[in-house]
Formats: C-alpha cells, sequence, structure tokens
C-alpha cells in the first residue's frame, strides 16, 4: 500500500513587516488511501495552513508534497486546477451554496467543469442525493433548508465528482451537537465504505476522535499523532505496510 498523500519537510513562512512567521515547521507525514485523518490544533496553529496547501490552494514556502502521484507543490495555477477539479472534493464549514440555485443544482455544479451532459449531472446529482439521504430537498433552496441539511447536499457535492480525496475545513463548526454526530457519522460510512481518503481539520477533540488517525498541530509542529486503535483502516495499513511510516512523530525543537 503506497500513500496517496506525502508530505516531507513542508515549511510556510508569512513576512509581515520585518517579522518572518512560521506557520509550518519541516513538518513531514504520509497518509494512506481510505484514511480518514484529523488534523488537529487551536487557532493559529498551522492546521488549515496544511489543508490548504494539501489541496492546493497556497503554495508553501519549502518542501515537497505529494497527491495522488503529483507533486503538487511544482504545478502552476492552470495544473491546480486541473488537479482539483479531477482528485479533489471540498466540504467547507459555511456550506458555500449558491443561493440562486436549489439543492439539485447546486450538486451538479461542479459537474458542469468536466464537461458532464445535464442528463447525467442530474442523474448523478440525485444518486448521491439519495445517498446522502436529502433526496426530498432537491427543489428547496439553501434558505429553506437547515445547516445539517445544507451541510449534506456540500457532502453530495463533494461527493458528485468521484474524488479519490476529500478535504473537510471544520465541516461541523457551523452545527449543533446533535446535527454534527449526525453529519460525522455519515462521513465516517462514506469513507469507509467507497475507500475515500477524508483529511479534516478541527480544533475539537472530540470530532477529531472520530477519525481514524490525528495528528496534533501546535505551533507548526506536528508534536503528536494519535492513532484509533479500533480502526480497521489502521488495522489494514499495518498490516500491509508490515509498520507505520510516521505513526509516532517525536515533538520538534
Amino acid at each position: 500500500m503506497k500513500p496517496v498523500i506525502r508530505v516531507r519537510e513542508l515549511y510556510k513562512i508569512y513576512r509581515i513587516g520585518e517579522n518572518r512567521v512560521r506557520a509550518l515547521n519541516a513538518v513531514s507525514f504520509d497518509i494512506y488511501p481510505g484514511e480518514f485523518v484529523a488534523i488537529v490544533g487551536t487557532s493559529g496553529s498551522g492546521k488549515s495552513t496544511c489543508l490548504n496547501m494539501l489541496a492546493g490552494l497556497e503554495p508553501p514556502t519549502k518542501g515537497a508534497i505529494e497527491v495522488a502521484g503529483e507533486r503538487i507543490d511544482q504545478m502552476n495555477e492552470q495544473e491546480l486546477v486541473r488537479f482539483r477539479r479531477d482528485h479533489v472534493g471540498f466540504i467547507f464549514q459555511s456550506y458555500n451554496l449558491l443561493p440562486t440555485m436549489n439543492a439539485l443544482e447546486n450538486v451538479a455544479m461542479p459537474l458542469m467543469f468536466r464537461g458532464v451532459s445535464k442528463e447525467k449531472r442530474i442523474a448523478l446529482s440525485e444518486k448521491y442525493m439519495k445517498l446522502i439521504d436529502v433526496y426530498d430537498q432537491r427543489d428547496h433552496m439553501p434558505n429553506q433548508m437547515s445547516g445539517g441539511q445544507q451541510q449534506r447536499i456540500g457532502i453530495a457535492r463533494a461527493l458528485v465528482m468521484n474524488p479519490e480525496i476529500i478535504f473537510a475545513d471544520e465541516p461541523t463548526g457551523n452545527l449543533d451537537s446533535h446535527t454534527t454526530e449526525e453529519v460525522l457519522n455519515l462521513m465516517q460510512k462514506i469513507v469507509r465504505e467507497d475507500q475515500k481518503t477524508l483529511v479534516m481539520v478541527t480544533h475539537d477533540p472530540h470530532i477529531a476522535s472520530w477519525a481514524d488517525r490525528q495528528l496534533r498541530v501546535v505551533d507548526g509542529h506536528i508534536i503528536a499523532t494519535e492513532l484509533n486503535k479500533d480502526s480497521p483502516v489502521e488495522q489494514k495499513i499495518k498490516e500491509e505496510t508490515g509498520d507505520f511510516p510516521f505513526a509516532k512523530i517525536e515533538p520538534q525543537n
């Protein structure tokens, strides 16, 4: 089994006046196919910066990022747009649904950029809306849906492209506790059943506990990695690799 994401000696340094702020400092890790990984940290820890670089939304200052066999740190913007279109799905904290489109149209929208016919766009969107259990909302506008329903639409929109990797940025940040549990259960089920790789950023340890593995980030360093010992995914990775690279990372100075 080969990693679907490989990160080596990743740095992100911002210049603020005469100061240099290291948002990420020599970060290295692997993520394997079918894993649900949570990048956990407080505000300002570097977790969102890390996610943005994995998704090709922000360039690193230094280091290597290989995703789905491609070095995205060496790509130009046009190549990154193509890469994200072909390999990646996104789930956002604020849902990012277009208010002028109904639920079905929001789910189908990414397929337009692939040149998929209208008939096929509708069929695929309906398939995933049924899977996520929001088919009855297909004609509703975003302002006619609850936060949980909107987030389910957002998940269906991410899945409709059949991505290898899904990036989720605080996906339950605007949801109540009951809806949060429902959405996390749904995301975990999709990852397990469809063999998707999910990378989620969160500040909440309870939400992170749903993941197969947690990467804890403090001041731009990964200070620890915590494995879910009951995860069948982690057991499979260990069996197939004979070990678990980067399973235990010592604090970096």
